[in-house]
């Protein structure tokens, strides 16, 4: 079948979605061009909107609407713990746990040499920063059990190892190469409860 310039482009944006193969990708594709063409003009704006609208906070790294977050800026939040995430998505899975109160640093990426993600790329000084204003007496490593997970767990944790704080990673109940999103909220639970030191 010809695949005009445009769909193929539709085609390969869509594909860039975690857990989106090129199939469905096409049938997403077809899908949008089949609907009455409000629907899929309303969803474009929607994500334009969206997008131009969230930008990092600056104090955690967190994509919000506004500079401080809800989160940094909430008079309620504890001080004494920092939870160390990849992605602001995982800090929304952690909320919903409703068992953590303290405050968040999002990495944005995992150390990844080979895929052109090192220090900057995972705001190292940023973190520091963060550490170093906060003070907190726990880091919490809330960080998937994987190659790149390790490699940034054993990053941060030789970054912090002299200074007086426990940092402590999830429990292993989480699948090697997992990410938390997948997980059940009892895994989730279950892995943050039984927490140990790095």
């Amino acid at each position: 079948m010809f695949i005009s310039n445009k769909l193929e482009k539709l085609i390969e944006s869509l594909s860039r979605f975690p857990g989106i193969g090129k199939r469905t990708a096409q049938r997403l594709a077809w899908y949008l061009l089949s609907q009455d063409k409000s629907f899929a003009l309303e969803l474009a704006e929607t994500i334009r909107t969206t997008v131009e609208a969230f930008q990092p906070c600056s104090l955690c790294m967190m994509l919000s609407e506004s500079d401080p977050c809800p989160i940094c800026s909430s008079q309620t939040r504890e001080t004494d713990s920092l939870c160390i995430v990849e992605s602001s998505a995982d800090i929304e899975i952690i909320e919903n746990m409703n068992e953590y109160k303290g405050q968040y640093f999002v990495l944005g990426h995992l150390l990844s040499p080979i895929d052109g993600y090192g220090p900057d790329q995972i705001n190292a000084a940023a973190l520091k920063e963060r550490v170093a204003n906060l003070t907190p007496r726990e880091l919490i490593l809330a960080i998937k059990p994987s190659a790149e997970g390790e490699a940034t767990i054993h990053y941060i944790w030789e970054i912090f190892k002299d200074q007086e704080i426990c940092i402590t990673r999830l429990s292993t109940g989480l699948p090697f190469g997992g990410d938390l999103e997948y997980s059940s909220s009892n895994t989730l639970k279950s892995a943050w409860e039984r927490r140990y030191g790095v």
